[in-house]
Formats: structure tokens, sequence, C-alpha cells
């Protein structure tokens, strides 16, 4: 069976969502976005331009001229059949909801063509979790991206025990036909390779702070220091949005949860959500 992945169609116009279509159509394929309205997709338009902006300038081969051709491969949509009839990958990049994503996967079923391929982005929910849902369980898997996909560009492919080997390898190839570093998760597991190593990491930073042993700025500093990585963990919390990070702990240990009320109280309610809104634990001249 040879798999040919041409025509690709991302479900979800946020800022991920936005960022898995840009990079898919900056390096050649044809993508349609879906959204569930119109309104929606007018703010999708201008966060795509917005990306067109940012590979132009910071993206290694990137032109204006590349850039504007990108963007003209782009299609948004807000009939789901519509844009899945010629699809041969589906990224789903909708809320962290499951009953959310049973109800798309129920549809896709039904709408989309017998060749077409689903992968998740989900980054908290494993593919077995949805894959009764999808009517084609050996052509589901998860595909993982990170936020800043084009300085970040690895791309986690993880299956379930019924996912086809032929197909992971496909999206594998694929999500390296995109600039992508794949890498390869041979068994499910929760947070992936990425945030298995990341989370922890982030936690330990905001107990530091939460509980007073060191402010972010000096935490940040020694990490930056001792190891020589070009971001300290607050700086990250500042990319990955304060948002998220507080769902995570929401739902953790009892010390996680008071973290979360800390980051809350000080940051969140203040409007400090990171880098989307100019500020976060550090401030920024431009929103992101």
């Amino acid at each position: 069976m040879s798999i040919d992945i041409q025509n690709v169609t991302v479900l979800g116009s946020g800022v991920l969502g936005s960022q898995i279509a840009f990079q898919t159509a900056f390096h050649g394929f044809a993508v349609t976005v879906y959204d569930i309205s119109e309104e929606i997709l007018e703010k999708a338009q201008k966060r795509l331009s917005g990306l067109a902006g940012i590979y132009a300038k910071e993206v290694p081969g990137g032109t204006e001229a590349k850039a504007a051709e990108a963007l003209a491969r782009i299609t948004c949509s807000a009939d789901l059949a519509d844009a899945v009839k010629d699809a041969d990958l589906v990224i789903e990049a909708i809320p962290e909801v499951l009953d959310i994503k049973r109800a798309t996967y129920e549809q896709l079923a039904v709408l989309a063509p017998e060749k077409t391929i689903f992968a998740s982005n989900s980054s908290t929910l494993l593919p077995s979790d949805m894959k009764d849902f999808t009517g084609r369980p050996e052509k589901f898997l998860a595909l993982h991206f990170a936020n800043q996909v084009w300085k970040f560009n690895t791309a986690e492919v993880m299956g379930t025990a019924d996912t086809d080997p032929q197909v992971f390898q496909a999206v594998v190839s694929f999500a390296a036909n995109i600039g992508m570093v794949p890498i390869e998760v041979h068994k499910e597991k929760a947070g992936y390779v990425l945030n298995s190593l990341l989370v922890p990491f982030l936690n330990a930073a905001a107990e530091l702070a939460a509980f007073g042993y060191a402010s972010p700025e000096d935490v940040d500093k020694v990490w930056r220091i001792g190891t020589g990585a070009p971001m300290g963990p607050f700086q990250i919390y500042d990319v990955v949005g304060l948002s998220t990070a507080y769902n995570i702990l929401s739902h953790g240990t009892a010390k996680d949860r008071e973290i979360a009320v800390w980051m809350k109280e000080n940051y969140i309610d203040k409007g400090k959500m990171g880098v989307a809104t100019g500020e976060g634990f550090y401030r920024y001249g431009d929103k992101a």
C-alpha cells in the first residue's frame, strides 16, 4: 500500500492550528483550515497573515514571496464536509475536551474519504482515548507539535496498538517533509517525550518561585548560566502561555494546586498570560 499525502486539512484555527497549517503550506502542501464559524475564521486569517510576516523574516530560506505563496495555498472553510472532501490527512487541533473531540471524530468518520488519515495534536489525551470514535482506528494516531513550530520543530508521532505501521511511517515522512524533526514514540505515553521531560522541570521551577525560594528571574538566570540553555523555565512558561500551565497544575497534587493559585492570583488575574498578551513573567514590547 502506497500512501501519498498531498492535501491536508487542519481542524481548529487557534494559535497552534494556524501554525501547523502555515508550516504545512510553507513546504508546498495544499491546506484547508476548518473552524466552526466564519467569524472565527476571520480571526484565523489575520493570524495566518501574521505568521506570513514571521516566516518571511525569521525562517531560514523564508522570503516575502515564499510566505505569500504559502498563504495562497491555504483555504479556510466553516463547512466540515467541504473541508475534508479531498483530504489525505486531517490534523485535529481542537479544544482538549473529550466530548468535543468525540463529536468531531464521529462526524469525520462519515464525511472523510476512506483514504483519509486522522491525526490528533492532543497534548493531554492519548490516541487510545479517541480511537473508537474515528471509525478507522488503523488510520488514526497522534501527531504532536510544540508552540512556535517554525522554531521548536519537533513532531512527536504516537500510535495505538491498532495503528497500521504503514500509516505511522507515512505520517513520520510527512512530518519530515514539512520541515519538522519526527520523534517516533513507540508506546503510548501521556506527555509524549517532550512534555514528559518539560512538565516536571517547569513544575520544579514554579515551586521555587511560588514558595518564595527565589525569584522567577533568578531561577531562569541560574538555569541559563548553569546549563547553557537559551531560555529559563519562566521564559518557557511565557511562550507556552500561563493558562495552559495553570490548567495542568490545577489537576495535579495538592502542592501543584497551591502553585496554580499563586500563578492565577499574581499573574493570570492581572492579564499576564505570557508572550501572547505582551506580559507574563516578563514584559514584551510587541504582542506575539
